[in-house]
């Protein structure tokens, strides 16, 4: 098999060579500079390469050398903490190396090489491994980083192990006479094996009260955050990286905008963990391609991240992926397919748009992982569709495949009601399959409180239409109440400030417990106009305002006892 070949054409980020023989998604170095590429098409003796870096100045008749392996991250200590692009370089590294703006060539490996870690082994001499077998531990932060042995390897028994400190290269363990180091390397294309695949029957608690109650997301799905500018997107998701029941997050910046990612790469470092009080980026591996960053490299950098989110995965954890946004990413696509002058899908994204994103998105799952050990990806993708259009072909064929779609809606962000999903359009299709955990772990009616808040939140829809046309006064008294349970459960329940040091978490236990509150006062409220007390006086009763400001208080959970004695004492001297 030939390895050497030469430029035959440039066309941006797509460049044609001839001379090698290489496989389909093989990584090759292009030009004088050994620009890094993959092969991603071959056409006869012609291979279609595209570059990862920006080919200004490269042209026909430069080298072009094959490695005959694909696309990989390593993956082992080191991970956390980490702030990589999208072919796992570390950016901290190549910014000592060429300064603000990565040169062109400059490479380094996503793991260091020269850190020692202590390994303490689980296994001894004599005992039967195999493929994801955890043979040792190395404690990397808060979290307990499983070194196991690659999913490829074949079972066997171990012959020498010893405890020490280790560079990722060194050989920890040797099993029948193969010798295996820390790191192990992984093709970004392929799924990673498990054992078992269970059903999504577990939520991901996030701790926002609209989507734990409304539209909860199973560990291991999937969800869309699709909304316009300015919606709120990265602040949500950067509230279920904080605050969510995952242990590891995998933040995938997908061809955003450098301020943007400027923002969480200064934040996070200060964000304080809820779990340990130390950063929140010990737990966290970040993934930055920019917008200005070449478009090749944003396609690979999804893949990057779910191969690193599965590796975690494989060792027992739970793991929030999130990727922002999956339409640049699908742009980077749509260009390189048009250099690649294949037949344009709509609106000019290629044919296969819904497969890559299939792809993607199915390599979510809760699973039995090889060690033995349960662990789950939970993926959520934010697309952001050109001036909010929910109908463009992005946002669609990510509807097609994920259960949980959570739209943010632009007219919410102007009456300044965040988070900005709107009850009417999200949904979760997990619902059922939630449902007992629920009824189990928070409250046996917690699934029909849920039912009651969504038929109330429906009915003030149908309301308003009527309010609009005569005005509220010509409406019955029952219907007043109802426009008004609503408003309570919109702005007590919905609502919620992602920066107040109260608000911004809410446990599943509270979350009961407030919407049992708003039941309750309906419930009071219906007993009382039926006794004939006067809808002023019940839509004014003093204990709703001390309701709406309980969630800000510092001992919340004793507030809401209080005002929950307060409103029985209250409405019993309505109906005296």
């Amino acid at each position: 098999m030939s390895t050497e070949g030469v430029i035959y054409r440039v066309a941006g980020p797509v460049v044609t060579a001839t001379g090698i023989s290489p496989k389909m998604h093989d990584v090759v170095h292009v030009g004088n500079e050994q620009l890094m590429g993959e092969v991603i098409k071959i056409v006869g003796d012609r291979s279609i390469i595209q570059v990862y870096e920006d080919t200004t100045g490269v042209k026909p008749g430069e080298p072009v050398t094959n490695t005959g392996l694909p696309l990989a991250v390593e993956l082992g200590p080191g991970l956390l903490t980490s702030v990589y692009d999208g072919i796992q370089r570390p950016l901290p590294v190549l910014r000592e190396m060429t300064g603000d703006f990565i040169g062109r060539g400059a490479t380094a490996p996503g793991l260091n090489r020269e850190t020692k870690w202590d390994f303490t082994p689980t296994v001894a001499v004599g005992d039967e491994v195999g493929a994801g077998s955890v043979v040792g531990t190395v404690q990397e932060g808060p979290i307990l980083h499983k070194i196991m042995l690659p999913p490829n390897a074949k079972k066997g028994k171990v012959e020498k192990i010893e405890a020490g400190s280790f560079t990722v290269e060194e050989p920890v363990v040797t099993v029948d006479g193969v010798s295996y180091p820390m790191m192990q390397k992984w093709p970004v294309r392929s799924a990673r094996p498990v054992a078992e695949k269970y059903n999504p029957d577990v939520p991901l608690i996030t701790g926002l009260r609209v989507l734990d109650t409304l539209f909860p997301l199973a560990k291991g799905g999937a969800a869309a955050i699709p909304g316009a500018f300015g919606t709120g997107k990265t602040v949500t998701q950067q509230s279920l990286a904080k605050y969510s029941d995952a242990d590891i997050v995998v933040y995938i910046g997908c061809g955003e905008r450098g301020n943007e990612m400027t923002e969480v790469l200064t934040e996070f470092p200060n964000l304080k963990d809820p779990r340990t009080g130390e950063s929140l980026m010990k737990r966290t591996i970040l993934i930055a391609n920019t917008s200005n960053m070449p478009v090749a490299a944003r396609e690979a950098s999804v893949y990057t991240g779910m191969t690193i989110a599965e590796y975690f995965r494989d060792m027992g954890y739970n793991v929030a992926l999130m990727a922002d946004s999956t339409s640049r990413w699908a742009e980077a696509m749509r260009e390189i397919s048009s250099r690649l002058e294949e037949m344009p899908g709509e609106e000019g994204y290629p044919a296969y748009l819904s497969g890559r994103l299939s792809e993607f998105y199915e390599r979510a799952c809760r699973a039995k992982a090889l060690c033995g050990d349960d662990g789950s990806i939970s993926v959520i993708g934010a697309v952001s569709p050109p001036g909010g259009d929910l109908s463009e072909p992005v946002t669609q064929n990510t509807l097609r495949i994920v259960r949980v779609f959570w739209a943010l809606d632009t007219k919410l962000r102007e009456r300044r009601h965040f988070p900005t999903i709107n009850w009417l359009t999200s949904y979760s299709m997990y619902d059922a399959q939630l449902a007992p955990w629920f009824q189990k772990n928070v409250g046996d009616d917690f699934p029909a409180l849920k039912q009651w808040a969504m038929k109330v939140l429906q009915k003030e829809a149908e309301l308003q239409e009527i309010v609009q046309m005569v005005g509220s006064d010509s409406l019955p008294d029952e219907q007043k109440i109802t426009l008004e349970i609503a408003k309570m459960i919109r702005e007590i329940y919905l609502q919620q400030n992602s920066f107040h040091p109260v608000d911004c978490y809410c446990p599943l236990s509270r979350q009961y417990k407030m919407l049992s509150m708003i039941k309750k006062f309906s419930d009071l409220a219906d007993k009382a106009l039926k006794a004939g007390v006067a809808v002023d006086k019940i839509i004014y009763i003093p204990v709703r305002q001390r309701f709406q400001q309980a969630k800000f208080e510092e001992k919340i959970d004793e507030e809401l006892v209080a005002v929950d004695k307060d409103m029985d004492e209250q409405f019993a001297k309505l109906e005296a």
